[in-house]
Order: structure tokens, then sequence, then C-alpha cells
């Protein structure tokens, strides 16, 4: 009897061959950080994405961390945030010495609601983070005309969404700043990374001297003008990245069409398995396939389940305000961010996946769920 493949929850998108020339001209170079590829990366994303500049860094916690820095958030402030989130998106905040006052989420989709950003926000409030979860861009437009009308930073979690866009502009050009992350679990990876894309120019300028310790070339030499970090990007990681841009629209094809034939497979007649709406004006980039399970079905089992048939899937993000961290941040409850955290259900999403693999994911999903 012929076994069938473990399915993992991803695997990135890379190939060695696209690597392997640049990788030796890095190696063989000596120059192993702040070159060439690293400003060729920059380029080619903030080109794709229609900005200015872009900064790259470690990670897409680096890149909010910077985006804090540059904006003057500090002790006092208020930063409203999505509550339903990779728990690094509130750890920034705290890290500033800010409050991280958590949003919920809209009822029927993921992303931070407008409305409850306006409701939470005071005085003290001096910043908003967006996330993009899985992918979906928020609803940028309406949060840039409030965040507008109370002179308040509009910060862009785009980790998830380099390939998305929202009312014709494409995710990480919205808001004052945005912030992408280059993890394994990405669209596009570096292994470990992050970028900063921006139409500010100053905000850029001094990103690209905290990255780098502070630093800034004269002419009478280096000056470091104030304490930065290292955030530096390798020349290694910047050559996987490019490797990836150069083909993004094919990988982001790849991943749509996988992740449409989950739809069109849940969708008739699984009232157990929900797909969040996707609003008029918004293109996902599907970083992940993420659904709802019914509040009677028991997510826990679920991913057990799975696994026992050889089929990894995972929660879908964490709700802040579940965890001890973060209570500062806590005010009215949060019962849609609290919901998705209990039943939101990650399901793989593989290069060129084959439909029977999808098909066999889904049939298991159905079985397990009783639908």
């Amino acid at each position: 009897m012929k076994t069938r493949r473990h399915l993992p929850l991803i695997k990135p998108d890379v190939r060695f061959d696209d690597v392997a020339e640049d990788f030796l001209s890095i190696l063989e170079s000596g120059q192993l950080t702040s070159g060439g590829f690293v400003t060729a990366f920059e380029r080619a994303v903030a080109d794709y994405v229609g900005v200015e500049h872009g900064i790259a860094v470690t990670s897409a916690t680096t890149a909010l961390h910077l985006a804090l820095v540059v904006s003057g958030i500090g002790p006092g402030d208020d930063v409203l945030i999505s509550d339903f989130t990779f728990p690094a998106t509130a750890n920034v905040v705290l890290q500033q010495g800010a409050r991280p006052v958590l949003v919920d989420s809209l009822a029927d989709g993921f992303e931070i609601d407008p409305e409850d950003v306006e409701r939470r926000c005071t005085d003290a409030t001096r910043a908003i983070i967006a996330v993009d979860p899985f992918g979906q861009p928020a609803d940028h437009m309406a949060l840039e005309r409030f965040a507008a009308a109370r002179d308040l930073t509009l910060i862009a979690d785009a980790a998830c969404s380099l390939g998305a866009s929202r009312d014709g502009r494409r995710a990480g050009a919205h808001g004052d700043v945005g912030c992408f992350s280059f993890h394994p679990r990405k669209t596009i990876t570096c292994g470990e990374g992050g970028m900063l894309t921006t139409n500010d120019g100053e905000l850029a300028r001094r990103a690209r001297s905290l990255r780098s310790h502070g630093a800034e070339l004269t002419a009478s030499g280096i000056v470091f003008t104030e304490p930065g970090f290292n955030y530096r990007l390798s020349e290694l990681q910047a050559a996987l990245g490019m490797s990836q841009m150069r083909r993004i629209d094919e990988i982001l094809a790849d991943r749509r069409r996988t992740c449409q034939l989950y739809q069109n497979l849940l969708s008739p007649d699984c009232d157990t398995v929900l797909i969040p709406r996707r609003p008029v004006g918004a293109v996902w980039s599907y970083q992940s396939f993420v659904v709802v399970l019914a509040d009677e079905v028991d997510r826990t089992l679920v991913i057990e389940t799975m696994g026992a048939l050889g089929i990894e899937t995972t929660i879908g993000t964490y709700a802040c305000h579940q965890h001890p961290a973060f209570q500062s941040g806590v005010g009215a409850p949060l019962p849609n961010s609290a919901r998705f955290a209990r039943q939101a259900l990650t399901l793989p999403v593989l290069p060129q996946m084959p439909e029977s693999e999808v098909t066999r994911v889904v049939e298991a999903l159905r079985k397990t769920v009783g639908s």
C-alpha cells in the first residue's frame, strides 16, 4: 500500500539553483553584510510596493521597533494595536516604555476594527499599529483618515502581506511606514529578515542610521549621531530574498490558486468551517489559509486528528489580551479576537500543491469536524 506523504504546514518556495552563483560571489567577495545585494533587495521591495524607500533589517520585529523609535514613541504614550496578532507587535511597544492598547478584530474578518480603534483612542494615544493578518490588509484608508484627524502615526504591520493590496495600494504603502517579515512562513523568505517601507525621506535616513549603531557617513568619516542598534541584514539573506522577488508574481499566483481550491471545496454545505469574507477592494497574498471553526468544534482535537492523518495544521495566531505580558493594555472586552484565537485554524499551503493534496486536506477536515 502506497504511503501518503506527510503534508507540512509550509515549505518555503526557494530553489538552490537560483542563489548558487550569488552565494558564491558573496563568499568570494568577502563582503558578507551591508553590500550590493542588500541595496538591490531594498530597491526591489520598495519598487514593488510602490514607495521611495526600503530599509532592510533583521526581522519584522526590529522593523516595528525602529518604526516606533523614529516616530518618537516612548514612555507615557499609548499605541493602539491589533489584539489578534503575534505578540511581537505588542512587545515592541513595551520595549519603548509605551503602553500597547489592545483593539478588537472585526466580527467577520481577522483585521483590526476601525470603529474600535476610535472607541479606544484617548488623549494619550500617539500611534496605531494595524496588522495585516495572514496577508489580509486592514482597512488602512479608514485608519489613515482617523490618524490624520488625530495627528497619530500609523504603522502598517505588513509582516504577512507582501503582495497583497487594499483600495488599489499595495501592502506596505499605507500609513507612515510599513513593516515586512521574511521569516520562513512568509511569502518571501530570507530565513529571517524584515524591512521598513516608506515615502518619508527623513524617517528612512534615521532608520538606516539606527539599524547600524546610529552611524552616519560624513565628509570627515563615520559619526555616531545617536544610540542605535545592530539590525543589519546580511548579504546572503538579501540574495535569498532577491531570488524570490524575481518571481514574486509566480509565487503569489501559485498560492492564490491553492487557496482558491480550498475555498471552492470548503464553501458548499460546510457550516462548521467558516471562511472570512474578503472586503471589496482587497487582494490577499495568502501568507496562510486560515478558516474559523464553529464554536462547537474542539480545535485542539481537530489539530491532533489531522496530525494523525499526516496533515499538519495549527492555530491562527494569539489574542494578546489572554496573556500576562499585555494586561496593561486590556480595557473593554475583545470578543471577536478571543473567538478567533480559540477557533481559527491554519491549513497547509505548499509550493505547487497538487489539487489532490488540497482535496485530501479538505476531506480530512470535513470528516474530522463532522461536516
